[in-house]
C-alpha cells in the first residue's frame, strides 16, 4: 500500500550531536531511514524510510520544534533545551530518551571577575535568549542577549559579550577557547516530541510514543 503525501507521517530529526545516538533508538521503534541518508554528500532534507507511510526530515534542532509545534511534522526528536527555550503550547514531550546528555551553562573568560555583586545589566551571547533572560532575571540582572547561532566562544575575547550561554558536554571546547563554566542552567537530554493535535487524531503517533517509551524502559531496566 502506498500513501499520498497528505497521509505521510513526517518525523523531524536534528542535524548534529544528538542524531548519532538517536538512530539506534529510532531503529528499535521501526523508524529507519532508507539508503542515501548516511551519505555525507547528500544535501537532501527529506528522506524515505522503510515504512511507506513515513518520511524523515533532517533540519536544525530549533527547527525540529517549530515543524512539530505547527503540525508540519507530527513527531520529532530534540533536546530539552530547545523545548524549554520555545515553550510551544502545541508541543508535547512524552518520552525522555535518556540520550544526548549535556547541560546548558553560563561561561566566561578564565580569570575574569564574574561576581554578580552590583551588576544590574549584562550582555550575554547565546542562541537561547529566553532561557538566558530567565536565568539572569532570577538573580536580579537584566541580560541583553546577543543572538549567535555558532562560534559563541569567540564573543568574550572579541568584546561582543562578557559571558556566553551555550551547551556544554565535556567542556573541552570552552577550555580550548580560554573559557570556564561558571553556572549550570539546566541538564539536557533528548526527548521524543509530538504535535498535540496529531497525537489525538492519528493513532500512528500514539503507537510511536509507546514504542519509544518501551525502548527507553528496556534500556533503563538492562
Amino acid at each position: 500500500m502506498t500513501h499520498s503525501d497528505n497521509n505521510l507521517l513526517t518525523f523531524a530529526i536534528p542535524k548534529g550531536r544528538i542524531l548519532d545516538e538517536a538512530l539506534p533508538v529510532m531503529a528499535r521503534a521501526n523508524v529507519i531511514p532508507e539508503d542515501g541518508f548516511h551519505d555525507k554528500s547528500n544535501r537532501s532534507l527529506s528522506f524515505a524510510t522503510t515504512r511507506d507511510d513515513m518520511r524523515l526530515i533532517r533540519v536544525r534542532a530549533f527547527d525540529v520544534a517549530t515543524f512539530v509545534a505547527h503540525g508540519a511534522a507530527q513527531v520529532g526528536i530534540v533536546g530539552s533545551d530547545v523545548i524549554e527555550e520555545f515553550d510551544y503550547p502545541d508541543l508535547y514531550a512524552p518520552v525522555d530518551l535518556n540520550i544526548g546528555y549535556c547541560r546548558l551553562s553560563v561561561a566566561a573568560e578564565k580569570g575574569v571577575d564574574v561576581s554578580d555583586k552590583n551588576v544590574s545589566h549584562l550582555r550575554v551571547a547565546t542562541k537561547y535568549p529566553n532561557l538566558t533572560r530567565r536565568h539572569f532575571e532570577a538573580r536580579g540582572i537584566q541580560a541583553e542577549c546577543v543572538k549567535l547561532n555558532g562560534a559563541m566562544e569567540l564573543a568574550p575575547s572579541l568584546g561582543l559579550a562578557r559571558q556566553i550561554v551555550d551547551l556544554v558536554s565535556s567542556g573541552q571546547t570552552l577550555k580550548d577557547n580560554g573559557l570556564v563554566e561558571i553556572a549550570p542552567i539546566m541538564d539536557v537530554t533528548a526527548r521524543l516530541i509530538v504535535n498535540r493535535a496529531a497525537l489525538k487524531t492519528d493513532p500512528r503517533v500514539g503507537e510511536l510514543v509507546a514504542a519509544f517509551r518501551a525502548d527507553t524502559e528496556n534500556r533503563q531496566a538492562a
